[in-house]
């Protein structure tokens, strides 16, 4: 089974991604990978932002809920069942799905691991056998981005830069408070706080992560992350940020 689900996640993610990307790489001029990289990811990103709008106006809803939310915990803390049902009440009533965020994560994951094998072995001539009879072969891919920075390897800069975006994508999400104010009383939201502590935690993740793989992902994640930051700016733009 095991074995069934590799082959399932090779043929359906890896190889097309593969073989895409090989394309956009024998059209561009100049032969550049990194360039190459760039128009896959504005592409994915494209593919995916119907999914990723409808999370980031899920989660400034959720944001605009939290005073009843907080007021609902406090109403039934004592009746956790009767709490769970009046918040999902609540967010039927608002129309807001709090699960929007972790389908685009579960989503976006297998995409990543794709990419991952794709930038670490795809580089290979070898890996050539995986492209379709339609793609013609490169014979070998260079690895090299704007003919300085080798994306086989891992790049401290890239992999900063890739950090910093997480931080500002992130940053952009928390809202300007995290207290909210009822009568003479004043409780903390211990979800937002959370927030504020994953906007520090993550963009660090990031860079510990990214600073020894392939200096190719770390392009791909800084990319991204400068499409979500336009992508919310609009968004927020739209709708109002909370």
């Amino acid at each position: 089974m095991f074995a069934s689900l590799i082959n399932f996640f090779y043929i359906i993610l890896y190889r097309p991604l593969f073989n895409f990307l090989v394309v956009l790489y024998n059209y561009i001029p100049g032969h550049d990978f990194g360039v190459a990289i760039i128009f896959l990811t504005i592409i994915i990103r494209f593919l995916l932002y119907p999914t990723s709008v409808k999370a980031v106006v899920s989660q400034k809803g959720l944001q605009k809920l939290q005073p009843q939310i907080l007021e609902l915990q406090r109403k039934y803390k004592n009746d956790k069942e009767k709490q769970a049902k009046e918040i999902l009440d609540l967010y039927k009533k608002e129309k807001i799905n709090p699960f929007s965020g972790l389908l685009l994560a579960l989503i976006q994951v297998p995409i990543l691991i794709a990419l991952y094998r794709v930038f670490w072995s795809g580089l290979d001539p070898k890996e050539l056998v995986s492209l379709y009879s339609f793609v013609v072969s490169p014979g070998h891919i260079n690895p090299l981005f704007l003919h300085i920075i080798d994306l086989s390897k891992p790049n401290m800069i890239l992999a900063i830069l890739s950090g910093l975006t997480q931080y500002f994508q992130t940053k952009m999400l928390l809202p300007k408070n995290n207290i909210v104010t009822t009568g003479q009383e004043k409780t903390a939201d211990i979800s937002q706080v959370m927030q504020k502590q994953m906007a520090y935690f993550l963009p660090v993740f990031t860079v510990i992560i990214l600073i020894s793989l392939p200096s190719a992902l770390g392009l791909y994640w800084t990319i991204s992350g400068l499409f979500s930051i336009a992508q919310q700016y609009f968004v927020f733009k739209k709708h109002g940020k909370p």
